[in-house]
């Protein structure tokens, strides 16, 4: 079991005020080209650790030794459905378990069956690795009720009594059919089931979390009321009846695009049916998913892209809806009390990597929770940019967590002296306005603001950021020495100068062009430095050309404005993509799971559809369980992504890619097909993807050429191109109209949207 809010600590004092004297010191010390001392120098701006994210506990079910001697066992999740079953044979009972997550009741619902009345017998408990108690209210529900630490692992001494963390309960209420069904309680903490034809176990949990800015131990939330409340309103609920909500609310949203891919008429898969489960079955025999990756560097079904594209959607939807927390590293998968990195949000691309795919992938509202937590950050980046940076605005550096921590990380400055989270998160903000027309400025004016403070007169008359870094990755001085620190890495320019244009499109939108912050964007923009290009033709990632100790590198920072970026296209800027292109050949194709993703999605945005499904072959290969491997990335057996070890990230970032390979847009411009694999999947459809200018796009194609597109806006919008290969027209995109297109973009016909 997991809730979101499960976290150590409280909140914390994100401020510093012996930075700013540290600042000018790094400053001066970059001045002068010392970088190594200027790294140095910089740990004196680090800010504390993040907390870390906590797993609830677990259901325990003993059922007795009778079903070890089982057989035909399959476990499948159906993503159509968003359920789990699980069955199997002993003897000639056939026992089924059904397992749901419903987001409208808030519980997680369990059915048991079998086949023959009266077989179902369990022992049921509860436990966790956090301090808890457990009680058994009566023959029917079992309650937990516990706290998290009150300091991260790493700071607590001994068995320290924690009473100042987040408080939590979790409650099991049974639903028992047959009647010979009966449970008891056993030992005071367990409940035993005997002789029943079903029972439906309904879980609810809550927590003492108020809000970041509420301290643990003033919150009033009573957490056992709150999950007992919560399982009080599903009592007199049938289990079809919580399905049947469950599955009206989640449909909802996943039904809104569907994709079909096909190697042609041959294919043994039918785009009539969408291979919508995490195993098939093939010839009478199921195939595990972990067969199917094993068999995708020989056979590359189209399928399997399909499941992962779908996939990615999935759980987007199931772990960032509106009114849960923002998605962290590992997600509400994280099973450890002391995770890989803390499972915390990672802001320089991991955080932004798992939303990447709710805009195009028609799933806005999923972003919900970043734009809270972004309001959260503003609030104590606030305080941080003032206190630290003697700046207006407000600033975020690398890591965060649920307290919404805005200082800077500690332990390497490469890490650490990165205070451009914020800005990046909030190129989210215009993207969700482009893509939905709705309005998100104040966030952004806020961030812009303290950029426009960030930079300084700097070489050659340009702005610079300084100390400026390029996330996690050092460069040689001239003289030989390791460093970090130096000035307006390419990344920290790329950034502004996307949210500088953001605020002035939406200034203009919003009538807002006369204010001083305005101005100052426009005074500032042209003095913003150019992408350089290296000596060996690639763009470079520092200010200067400093030599790059490790040149396959996992992060791609210097290509940001390729991709999530828009500052670099192949139409305005041929030679700084041929570089980019360069870039990539040099960094090579291994990497974790999330840049390898990266990877797909930056060939895709050079219309490369080789080597962008180069990466989609790289990334499904199978990772052990448990075995270390002599790689990075790939996928485990249940197709979640590996760094190694597990992050949820690159699955996002994999659904994204692929909407990149099939749809592509500017506020005035859609590309279609714009890095199909033709080959690869020479026939298929896709209808729901979303284009900017709100816009929902349908296509179709055959033996690799596109057969039709329709697409359709529900406001009036800026579209004006539509592109295909070489093929551009003109068009113009009226709202609640679909307009008909062919391969030669001829508008065939267009009728109204509700037709």
């Amino acid at each position: 079991m997991s809730d979101d809010t499960l976290w150590t600590g409280a909140p914390g004092n994100y401020t510093d005020p012996e930075a700013p004297a540290a600042l000018a010191v790094v400053r001066e010390l970059v001045n002068q080209g010392r970088f190594a001392d200027a790294t140095e120098a910089a740990r004196r701006l680090f800010g504390g650790q993040s907390e870390v994210y906590q797993p609830l506990g677990d259901i325990n079910l003993e059922f007795g030794a009778t079903h070890q001697a089982y057989d035909s066992y399959k476990r499948e999740l159906d993503l159509h459905t968003a359920t789990v079953l699980v069955t199997y044979n002993i003897g000639e009972v056939r026992y089924m378990r059904e397992h749901f997550c419903s987001n409208p009741h808030q519980v997680i619902v369990t059915m048991i069956s079998a086949n023959i009345p009266g077989q179902v017998s369990c022992t049921m408990s509860l436990s966790s690795r956090l301090k808890n108690n457990v009680t058994v209210t009566n023959a029917n529900e079992l309650v937990m009720e516990g706290i998290c630490p009150s300091q991260r692992p790493s700071l607590r001494k001994g068995n320290s009594n924690d009473v100042t963390g987040i408080k939590f309960a979790a409650v099991v209420g049974l639903q028992i059919g047959g009647n010979t069904g009966k449970a008891t309680v056993v030992n005071d903490q367990q409940l035993r089931l005997d002789n029943a034809d079903w029972v439906v176990l309904v879980v609810a949990a809550s927590s003492s979390f108020n809000g970041p800015f509420v301290n643990p131990a003033d919150s009033k939330l009573d957490p056992t009321s709150i999950a007992l409340n919560t399982l009080n309103l599903t009592r007199n609920l049938t289990y079809d009846q919580l399905k049947a909500a469950h599955l009206d609310d989640y449909q909802h949203l996943f039904y809104r695009l569907t994709i079909q891919l096909s190697r042609g008429l041959k294919d043994t898969h039918s785009l009539s049916t969408e291979k919508d489960r995490l195993n098939e079955e093939v010839g009478g025999e199921i195939r595990t998913s972990a067969d199917r990756v094993k068999s995708f560097s020989i056979d590359e079904d189209p399928s399997l892209v399909e499941l992962l594209f779908q996939y990615g959607r999935y759980l987007l939807i199931s772990c960032s809806r509106p009114g849960t927390q923002v998605s962290n590293l590992q997600g509400i998968w994280n099973q450890e009390v002391a995770p890989a990195w803390d499972a915390a949000p990672h802001l320089n691309i991991n955080l932004q990597m798992n939303y990447w795919p709710a805009l195009p992938c028609n799933l806005s509202e999923c972003q919900e929770p970043l734009f809270d937590f972004l309001a959260s950050l503003a609030v104590n980046g606030s305080k941080t940019a003032k206190v630290n940076y003697q700046s207006s605005g407000w600033v975020t550096h690398h890591v965060t967590d649920i307290w919404a921590k805005s200082s800077a990380f500690l332990k390497n400055p490469k890490h650490a002296v990165w205070p451009m989270g914020g800005a990046w998160l909030c190129i989210h903000l215009w993207e969700h306005y482009q893509f939905s027309l709705d309005k998100a400025y104040p966030l952004l004016e806020g961030c812009a603001t303290f950029l426009v403070d960030w930079l300084i007169d700097g070489h050659g008359g340009y702005l610079e950021t300084n100390p400026s870094t390029s996330p996690e990755h050092a460069f040689l001085t001239p003289d030989g020495q390791p460093a970090s620190v130096s000035y307006s890495t390419t990344m920290d320019i790329m950034i502004i100068r996307e949210v500088f244009s953001a605020v002035l499109l939406s200034a203009e939108v919003l009538g807002k062009s006369d204010t001083d912050l305005v101005k100052n964007i426009k005074k500032a923009l042209p003095r913003l430095p150019p992408i350089q290009i290296a000596r060996d033709r690639t763009i470079m990632e520092w200010a200067l050309d400093f030599q790059d100790p490790e040149i396959h590198h996992r992060h791609l920072s210097h290509l940001f404005g390729l991709y999530p970026g828009h500052t670099i296209t192949l139409e305005k800027n041929a030679d700084v993509c041929e570089a980019a292109a360069n870039s990539l050949y040099k960094r090579g194709e291994d990497g974790p799971g999330w840049s390898t993703t990266w990877k797909m999605a930056l060939w895709a945005r050079l219309f490369n559809s080789e080597n962008a499904y180069r990466m989609v072959l790289k990334l499904i290969t199978v990772v052990p369980p448990g075995e270390k491997v002599d790689f990075e990335g790939g996928l485990y057996n249940n197709l979640w992504t590996a760094h190694p070890p597990f992050q949820i990230d690159a699955n996002f970032g994999f659904t994204a890619a692929i909407a990149e390979m099939l749809l592509q847009s500017t506020q005035n411009d859609l590309y279609l097909l714009p890095a199909l694999p033709r080959d690869k999947w020479p026939r298929g459809c896709v209808k729901g993807l979303r284009a900017r200018g709100d816009v929902t796009v349908n296509l179709c194609w055959d033996e690799g050429e596109l057969q039709e597109a329709l697409l359709w806006s529900n406001h009036g919008n800026s579209v004006t191109r539509l592109h295909y290969g070489e093929l551009v027209t003109a068009i113009a995109v009226c709202s609640s109209t679909i307009y008909k297109f062919n391969r030669g973009l001829q508008c065939l016909e267009a009728w109204p949207l509700g037709k």
